[in-house]
């Protein structure tokens, strides 16, 4: 299934074509290579001095089953829900001190969420959906997987194929189907000065 943005102006596909899909086919593994592809587009974004603040911890159901199940069960109970189905789980961390010189980072939760990003496009761009989850257990991730306290812990993504949606029923149906929408382009750009709409 595809649901691409209803744009004001053309962009490019990659991005028109993400969307944070749920249903995912159970059937389809992720691949270690797919895996890479992923972590490798994350590894590319920008970063304050190019410091890559970002640390991913990543779960293949298909090559780590118990591993993967430690971190389905730091999801909240609605996530889980649809997640079950997931190949692939991952948790975005930011570090919060510089590698070089071991100063507070203020950028560092930014460029994670660019890392994010780019494993989210690279996901899309190979037929994959990714969706960002903020409904997890912070404290259970941090013990389960011995994660220092340096670390914010910021996101989990969870990547695989969608499924067929004639095979989608009862409120996930609901929830895949629904339109996609966005804020006027004015409500959240401004030309030159606050609160005046660039369009």
């Amino acid at each position: 299934m595809k649901k691409p943005a209803i744009t004001q102006v053309s962009i490019d596909p990659t991005i028109a074509e993400r969307w944070s899909g749920r249903a995912y086919d159970a059937s389809k593994p992720i691949t270690h290579q797919q895996t890479l592809a992923l972590l490798e587009a994350a590894r590319w974004a920008p970063s304050c001095m190019g410091d890559q603040p970002w640390r991913i911890l990543v779960w293949n159901k298909g090559l780590d089953e118990k591993a993967w199940q430690q971190a389905f069960n730091c999801l909240v109970e609605g996530n889980q829900s649809w997640v079950k189905d997931a190949p692939f789980l991952c948790l975005i961390c930011a570090d919060t001190l510089f590698t070089k010189n071991s100063q507070p980072n203020r950028w560092a939760e930014y460029d994670s969420g660019a890392a994010a990003l780019n494993l989210s496009l690279q996901a899309s761009s190979m037929g994959l959906s990714a969706h960002q989850l903020g409904g997890f257990s912070v404290d259970k991730a941090r013990s389960t997987f011995n994660i220092p306290e340096q670390f914010t812990l910021m996101a989990m993504i969870s990547v695989g194929y969608l499924k067929d949606i004639g095979n989608v029923t009862g409120d996930l149906l609901v929830r895949e189907t629904a339109p996609r929408s966005r804020r006027e382009m004015g409500a959240l750009f401004f030309d030159g000065a606050w609160d005046k709409p660039i369009i």
